[in-house]
């Protein structure tokens, strides 16, 4: 278990704390305010050990000097936004360029680095808050955001969001957590076997931008419709591979209707049992294999000293699709002030 007092802190003039969330079965959530970062996940594998399967760090220090997408809360808009300007209303706004010539996950100080009001409702649930002002990192609209974690008796963690605009504005959201099933401090992830409910992908350029094209992942590497292994084709001679440096891609889930729940991807661990099974009302879902993870101190120095490797985790981050409002043909992204954007995403923990 995490040591709370050593997240007790103030910044930006209100105060940080970790909360525990918990069931009764035994999984422990451990949740900074912080950029709402989980920051510990212990779960059972196949003989009853409990594990911690989220990377993350032991102190609010170690939080700030550390991958500040790690556990986060992305948001106003998660994953890359082309050369950081969109338009809208025949408007054109130009964001902060924080990643290449991209915006990335909301700019220079999106949810990652914010503080949000936190209040734990029971032992199993945290509601946090944050309003994005009008004109902060250049999005239009107040948009006030409320977000909930919760662990269920079905060792389920669920994380939704709530948020209302008082203007017309874009929003994405999602979670971003690390997660290697053997371990936090286990090594790479490589033989995870993995499973993604998607039979398209929206292929990348070199700058990572979606090109628009909706493709089918039939025939090459992204093809995960079937059990296999991460790293079977991780470096496959394959363009698109090779310009993320392993996966570093958007699923188009298949889905009967938008904005329904429905399963994205389950992953099992072969060593430890261990099965997380992701459900999502989002309509992408951006595959990750941790191809940035460096071991570089102190970025990648995470709990009880363990470093962070090279595809020493994974990332499912459900969500819209990247570079959504420059792409009229994917899913809208835009929030109307008279119509609440909500989402949900479930981690379900289990044995295979």
């Amino acid at each position: 278990m995490l040591d709370r007092s050593k997240f007790q802190t103030g910044i930006d003039g209100k105060p940080v704390d970790l909360y525990i969330l918990r069931n009764s079965r035994g999984m422990v959530v451990a949740i900074t305010n912080l950029g709402a970062k989980i920051e510990q996940i212990l779960v059972p594998d196949r003989k009853g050990v409990l594990g911690d399967v989220a990377l993350g760090y032991d102190s609010i220090e170690a939080v700030r000097n550390g991958q500040s997408s790690m556990g986060a809360f992305i948001g106003r808009y998660a994953n890359r936004i082309a050369g950081g300007k969109f338009s809208l209303d025949g408007n054109t706004y130009q964001l902060a360029i924080n990643n290449g010539p991209n915006s990335l996950h909301g700019g220079h100080k999106g949810s990652r680095f914010v503080v949000f009001d936190a209040r734990q409702i029971d032992q199993s649930t945290v509601e946090m808050r944050y309003v994005f002002r009008d004109g902060e990192e250049h999005y239009p609209g107040n948009l006030a955001t409320i977000i909930g974690y919760k662990v269920t008796e079905e060792n389920e963690l669920v994380l939704s969001w709530h948020a209302v605009s008082d203007r017309r504005t874009i929003a994405n959201f999602t979670g971003h957590t690390f997660f290697n099933l053997r371990g936090h401090a286990s090594g790479d992830i490589l033989d995870h076997i993995i499973t993604i409910n998607a039979d398209h992908f929206t292929p990348i350029d070199a700058n990572l931008i979606p090109t628009g094209e909706i493709r089918p992942v039939a025939g090459t590497p992204l093809d995960l419709t079937q059990p296999n292994a991460i790293g079977a084709r991780i470096d496959a001679d394959d363009l698109q591979i090779k310009l993320a440096g392993g996966y570093d891609h958007n699923y188009v889930l298949n889905k009967p209707r938008l904005g329904e729940t429905t399963l994205a991807a389950r992953v099992v661990d072969p060593a430890s049992g261990r099965m997380l099974e992701v459900s999502t009302t989002e309509p992408g879902m951006q595959f990750f294999s941790g191809n940035t993870l460096e071991g570089k101190h102190p970025r990648d120095i995470g709990k009880d000293g363990a470093v962070y490797r090279y595809r020493n985790a994974f990332c499912l981050e459900p969500q819209h699709f990247p570079d959504s409002p420059n792409h009229p043909n994917f899913p809208s992204t835009i929030v109307d002030p008279e119509k609440p954007k909500v989402g949900k995403i479930i981690y379900k923990f289990s044995i295979a």
